[in-house]
């Protein structure tokens, strides 16, 4: 008998809640890791995967749901709750890794009540057309919003990393775009998720790029910067440390 696995996304923002019932195994884990991809794609303020009724049947499979939620968990910054995890799950998310980013919950409920209770992060969300304009609009936006949250020393930076991101979708991806700022925890975040499923590369910082100093740029001036691939395209996250106001 095959395996089965169903996820079930029951809302993306501000809060995401992922619904993931069956068998995780080699089979269907890369249905879980194009659900919480996708969830994740969305910038929510946490991410609640439910997996009270999902099968982990052995010590591969559990090894397999720690890989496929640990490195989601270095998106920045989204923390990622195991809602309704039993006993030998809990015992081994104690040991693992990313243990900072991922915590649990006894049900989706309970995290909800909980997500209510804390500060809701400041964030802000524009959808850009590909066009050049766009470039001098997000410019603008960030800082302003910077200047706005009293982090103007991080303001110029920022806004030159967010003109080069929304650049490279206007050069090469050609779709529309949604850009995300963002501010948590100490991190400046900015985001673009675009329609292109081409993941972008930096050049070597000697080649001359028509239209911008690309994604070496971008890789020198923040403090980690990473792509997330969906079904429907992928979404470039940076962040920049921010000191205190």
């Amino acid at each position: 008998m095959s395996s089965q696995l169903m996820c079930r996304p029951e809302r993306s923002l501000p809060v995401a809640v992922l619904r993931v019932s069956g068998v995780l195994d080699d089979l269907t884990r890369g249905a879980l890791a194009q659900a919480v991809a996708r969830s994740l794609s969305a910038q929510p303020e946490s991410l609640l995967i439910d997996v009270a009724t999902l099968d982990v049947p052995d010590a591969a499979s559990l090894t397999m749901l720690e890989d496929l939620v640990c490195r989601p968990a270095q998106w920045p910054p989204v923390p990622i709750v195991l809602c309704g995890a039993g006993p030998d799950m809990t015992r081994a998310l104690a040991g693992w890794p990313a243990r900072d980013a991922v915590t649990t919950a006894l049900s989706c409920d309970d995290a909800l009540a909980r997500a209510r209770d804390e500060p809701e992060p400041r964030r802000v969300r524009v959808r850009l057309r590909p066009v050049p304009d766009a470039c001098r609009q997000v410019r603008q936006l960030v800082t302003q919003t910077c200047t706005g949250w009293q982090h103007r020393e991080v303001a110029s930076t920022a806004a030159l990393v967010a003109t080069e991101l929304v650049a490279n979708v206007v050069r090469h991806a050609h779709t529309t775009m949604d850009f995300t700022l963002g501010l948590r925890d100490g991190l400046v975040c900015l985001t673009v998720r675009d329609g292109s499923r081409l993941l972008p590369r930096p050049k070597d910082p000697g080649v001359a790029e028509a239209g911008g100093r690309g994604l070496h740029l971008v890789r020198e001036l923040t403090e980690a910067w990473g792509v997330l691939p969906v079904p429907d395209g992928k979404v470039v996250w940076t962040q920049l440390a921010a000191s205190t106001p």
